[in-house]
């Protein structure tokens, strides 16, 4: 069968794909013009300003309605807060206000905090014209070596993630974003990346029932207007160890749809991720078997020749009978009640100029919230912190490694032969340096790898601060060499990422062990509050050993 112009703008509506640049790409143009793409992914390397993303978004919605699209498109971005933040400033960047992520806002103990921030968050986001956040993560966080969730998740009970994410979904419609809530069924319990390889849960129905998919349920109970589909094998949902739950029709049609009585928008993950690409027929192949599965909008974020290979193939698939037209029309009929909801008509997206002052006015706000956030998250989880006086301060922070590919951009970073970052200190362990000096007038910062030499004056306090130290455990190595040197020295030790490595015996009698679940600026900030006896630690670890 051929293919009408009505066929492939029904076919571009299941389709969410990103680009590279601050202005609309002909990459973009041709998503929009050529395959009548009706969803755009922006990504940390498009967002300059808030002011340059209006402009952006704007020139993408009026390159849409030139185009003849019914409906504005979806502007989506990974905002979870905290480590996964693509609108947020950066050291280069001033853009969004950076929030507390999933693990640091669990740690307040208090929901208020996750819907306030998500609602603020997503005000921002409005403002410049995006409608729909790949947040919040539904996964529990069970397994402590998993390398892609850790922070990003809530905690290892399913109750406590469940009552958080539903409160960021909650803040979120509050705002006026669509949530997406991910990666469903469950992406805690592994410690494979999908980034990098294709992760197997061995767990039964009944197991998944009373974790995996907890949050899920009461997220589709509360009505959250979308969900992710990750990349992730469970062979008691898939009945095989080859098929990610994002391709399984097991999966997304019949226990998400069917079963759990899921009516909102199915998106995947981006098929780009190895889970997917490595697979026979690669990226293309992949985005056919989604829509196969269920999935009402398949990702797919970087590569043209990939969005092009599965625009291709999708229409091969509908012109061999693989893939139904009626079939594609009724899940289109729920992009579009999404697209009603969240993105509005065309007057309300292009009739939006940008206002630099109400813009203003909402980001010192939410700056005073962010802040407040931040300190209620920091958790002393265990010993008392001293009382630093004059005297010399050592702050120690790792070299950077590439441990999360979700987190750790590689994009034109140049390495070691060990996944060490060339350059000397992180910008984020160099802001809290400068965190310490403010509040010390002698400060020393060193910056450790493996092979640090310990033989040196470690002054009259020492913040020893580790990124992931239960899985990079040479960190621990360097200190205990250094707490062999640094004798009455008081020494705390930071937990800058997840908290883990401060339940080892490895830290035991050390001074004091804080923990302040990322390593974002404006956490580090709040830790050195708490440190320097500023504020009260009052948050708690929302995981364990």
């Amino acid at each position: 069968m051929d293919l009408s112009d009505e066929d492939k703008r029904e076919i571009g509506q299941h389709f969410v794909f990103g680009f590279h640049g601050y202005e609309v790409s002909d990459d973009a143009k041709e998503l929009i013009n050529k395959y009548h793409v009706g969803n755009i992914i922006l990504m940390k390397r498009n967002v300059q300003s808030v002011k340059q993303v209006h402009a952006l978004v704007q020139s993408l919605q009026q390159c849409a309605r030139d185009a003849g699209h019914v409906h504005p498109l979806m502007i989506g971005i990974d905002q979870e807060n905290g480590l996964v933040s693509a609108f947020s400033s950066t050291a280069k960047h001033q853009a969004g206000t950076q929030f507390p992520g999933a693990m640091a806002i669990a740690a307040t103990g208090d929901p208020e905090y996750a819907r306030s921030c998500s609602a603020a968050s997503a005000r921002e986001m409005k403002a410049v014209g995006i409608n729909w956040s790949y947040s919040p993560v539904g996964d529990v966080n069970s397994d402590p070596r998993n390398p892609v969730i850790g922070v990003r998740s809530f905690g290892d009970d399913p109750t406590e993630v469940a009552r958080f994410a539903k409160a960021v979904g909650d803040g979120l419609t509050q705002g006026g974003v669509a949530p997406s809530a991910k990666h469903f069924p469950g992406h805690g319990d592994t410690n494979i990346d999908s980034h990098l390889g294709l992760p197997i849960i061995n767990k039964s129905r009944a197991e998944l029932d009373e974790t995996e998919l907890k949050p899920f349920k009461e997220l589709v109970n509360a009505d959250v207007a979308s969900i992710m589909t990750g990349h992730m094998v469970i062979q008691a949902l898939t009945g095989d160890n080859k098929t990610p739950a994002s391709l399984s029709r097991a999966v997304t049609t019949t226990l998400l749809r069917e079963e759990l009585h899921f009516e909102g928008v199915v998106v995947t993950d981006c098929l780009e991720m190895n889970a997917v690409k490595e697979r026979q027929g690669g990226v293309p192949r992949g985005a056919v078997e989604a829509l196969a599965a269920g999935a009402d909008v398949v990702m797919i974020c970087h590569t043209m020749a990939f969005h092009r290979g599965a625009m291709e193939a999708t229409y091969e698939a509908v012109q061999k009978g693989e893939l139904h037209m009626d079939e594609l029309r009724k899940s289109g009929e729920r992009i579009t009640a999404l697209k009603r909801k969240f993105a509005g008509t065309w007057d309300d997206v292009l009739g939006n100029p940008f206002d630099e002052k109400a813009m203003n006015a909402l980001q010192v706000m939410n700056k005073e919230l962010s802040e407040e956030a931040y300190a209620k998250s920091i958790a002393l989880v265990s010993g008392s912190l001293p009382v630093f006086s004059s005297g010399k301060i050592v702050v120690m922070t790792p070299v950077v490694e590439s441990l999360n590919a979700a987190v750790d951009d590689a994009e034109g970073v140049q390495r070691t032969g060990k996944g060490h970052v060339r350059n000397t200190a992180a910008p984020y362990y160099m802001s809290f340096a400068e965190s310490v000096r403010r509040r010390a007038a002698d400060v020393e910062h060193l910056v450790y790898a493996a092979d640090f030499d310990c033989k040196r004056d470690f002054g009259e306090g020492l913040i020893f601060v580790t990124r992931n130290a239960d899985r990079s455990a040479w960190q621990l190595d360097v200190l205990e060499n250094v707490r062999m040197q640094a004798s009455g020295v008081s020494i705390v030790v930071l937990a800058s990422c997840t908290p883990y490595e401060l339940f080892s015996g490895r830290v035991l009698g050390v001074q004091a062990c804080v923990a302040s679940f990322e390593y974002t600026s404006e956490a580090l900030e709040a830790a050195a509050s708490v440190i320097f006896n500023e504020i009260t630690p009052v948050g708690e670890s929302p995981v364990s050993i």
